[in-house]
């Protein structure tokens, strides 16, 4: 029973100390173990980009938008206005330049009637998906762009919209952004054209560039915001903007598969070069505070006349799990569940199986829960049977251990008699406890992260299963539920303990507070579940316990 004790008291701590650090970042300090850079600090020297002879530029400069139509457009920093059935966006001219990515299809929790930016190039946010040519005085991003004439509105399956350079160094660069209908990867196509005699060797490099400005996933809780780097021989590799301060970024750098990527919580945007070119990637901070992540690739020599064209994919979207793995191997990895992963995946799979039969995903949580509670049946079972014992004998351990309680020893002698007597384990409610906190906290993360409950209703005030219960009804419901199996469960022997297991369920219901929705509901569900078990149990004991003859 002290070893049980000692666990939920640990459990207790980490939860406390998780809560303040949390509490920390919601309110704009430092955390306590991933501190937050400011984005408008200084490039710290280690963590700049090793790779120097990439361009450095601050973000494009705001410009007025470009009327819609079929005039060409030659002005620096001109904005191209795109329309899909799925993106709202600007392009700028300087550079070619995606500067601004609304996801029409989500709506933005801060601002009414507005949609999620991903993109953008404010004062107040910076975060760009942008691409050119190294290796010489050849076009890049900080190079003025000429809109050649086109649709720029969807009307079919398919948008082309298509931007060409001057020529520098003897190279033209003509890049063409191809929407698609339903879809959030845009084909891109840079056309390399030396128009000289001389040949050239150009390097195409394609970089997302951000401020350090972490998109936290709800108050009291933390997802990771980065760049993240993947190859089939390392796998999926995060970098926190902190490392990259500090120049201990550490990821695969050459490869010639595999993807780069931004993450934040519910939503990516990664660059996904052509399969089996060598390319090389990057990470670092830039002078003017902004971090970002590449990838390049050197091209064959091209001589006087000759054209290369290279393609690539730019996924800008919704981590929507099923979604990512048919667009590139890995990239369902950018849903974030951690080190969780090996079990998160396989209850998201469940969740969404639910969800395909049931239609809700309220109701398909409620159906996860009471299918893992299944599961452990057996586990809890034992655990509830062995705390039962346990508060049978519990006021005879009071009196062993106020009878020895000045000879240590013979007081643990005396209670090891009780519990061999009495045929209880000490430790039978602990271990069954300790097997299921793994997949409990796989759940929970499984439910943070997906940006399938976004927007999710569920029943009659709950609207949204990410957004935090507007009328607080199943955080009070989530207190009652821990209060009632405080009382189910024996009472510590230490008055000060006692005292602080009946504060629990109000410590953790201000927490639940703020969680989202349905996080809270799955809590809910599972601690009815336990009430029911341990009642039908303590019942079944007692029943037993009367029968026995006199």
């Amino acid at each position: 029973m002290d070893i049980k004790r000692t666990v939920l008291w640990v459990i207790f701590a980490l939860s406390v100390v998780m809560l303040f650090d949390n509490w920390q970042r919601a309110t704009g300090h430092s955390s306590l173990f991933f501190p937050v850079p400011e984005a408008t600090a200084p490039a710290v020297q280690g963590g700049k980009t090793p790779a120097n002879d990439l361009p450095q530029a601050a973000a494009n400069a705001a410009a007025p938008s470009a009327a819609p139509g079929n005039a060409p457009v030659a002005a620096a920093s001109q904005k191209v206005h795109v329309s899909t059935d799925v993106f709202d966006a600007d392009i700028d001219t300087q550079g070619g330049t995606i500067s601004r990515l609304a996801l029409t299809k989500w709506k933005d929790d801060a601002e009414e009637g507005k949609h999620v930016l991903l993109f953008d190039s404010t004062a107040a946010h910076t975060y760009l998906a942008r691409s050119g040519l190294i290796g010489g005085d050849f076009p890049n991003h900080n190079d003025a762009f000429t809109l050649v004439p086109g649709p720029l509105q969807m009307t079919g399956d398919t948008l082309a919209v298509k931007f060409q350079s001057p020529v520098k160094g003897g190279v033209q660069l003509t890049r063409t952004y191809t929407f698609h209908r339903g879809s959030y990867v845009i084909d891109v196509s840079n056309q390399i054209v030396n128009t000289g005699n001389d040949a050239v060797k150009p390097t195409m490099y394609m970089e997302l560039v951000r401020d350090g400005t972490e998109i936290s996933g709800a108050k009291f809780s933390h997802t990771f915001t980065g760049p993240t780097v993947y190859s089939s021989a390392d796998k999926f590799q995060k970098i926190t903007f902190s490392d990259i301060d500090k120049g201990k970024a550490s990821y695969n750098k050459q490869s010639d598969d595999g993807w780069i990527a931004m993450v934040q919580h519910y939503f990516a945007s990664a660059w996904i070069p052509q399969e089996g070119a060598a390319r090389e990637n990057y990470i670092g901070k830039l002078d003017n505070g902004l971090y970002r992540v590449g990838s390049k690739a050197p091209l064959a020599s091209l001589a006087g006349g000759q054209a290369v064209t290279v393609n690539a994919r730019l996924f800008a979207g919704p981590q929507e799990e099923h979604m990512l793995g048919e667009i590139a191997p890995g990239l369902e990895l950018t849903k974030d569940y951690g080190y969780f992963t090996i079990l998160a995946k396989p209850l998201f799979w469940l969740l969404s199986k639910l969800h395909g039969i049931i239609g809700n995903w309220g109701w398909a949580i409620i159906a996860v829960t009471v299918i893992i509670k299944l599961v452990f049946f057996p586990l809890s079972a034992a655990s509830y049977r062995s705390m039962a014992r346990m508060k049978e004998i519990t006021p005879r351990m009071q009196a062993l251990r106020e009878r020895y309680k000045g000879d240590p020893q013979k007081m643990n002698a005396a209670l090891m008699e009780l519990y061999k007597a009495e045929k209880v384990n000490p430790f039978g409610g602990c271990l069954p406890i300790v097997i299921q906190i793994p997949v409990f906290i796989a759940l929970y993360w499984v439910l943070l992260s997906s940006v399938e409950m976004r927007g999710a209703p569920w029943l009659g005030w709950i609207h949204d299963l990410s957004a935090q219960d507007p009328f607080y009804i199943l955080p009070v419901l989530m207190a009652v539920s821990m209060f009632i199996q405080t009382k189910l469960n024996p009472t510590p022997p230490d008055p000060m303990q006692a005292k602080m297991m009946m504060f629990m369920p109000l410590i953790f219901s201000f927490m639940f507070l703020f969680l989202p929705s349905g996080l809270v509901l799955y809590y809910v569900v599972n601690n009815t579940l336990s009430i029911a078990q341990q009642w039908s149990i303590n019942r079944m004991l007692g029943q037993k316990k009367e029968k026995k003859p006199a």
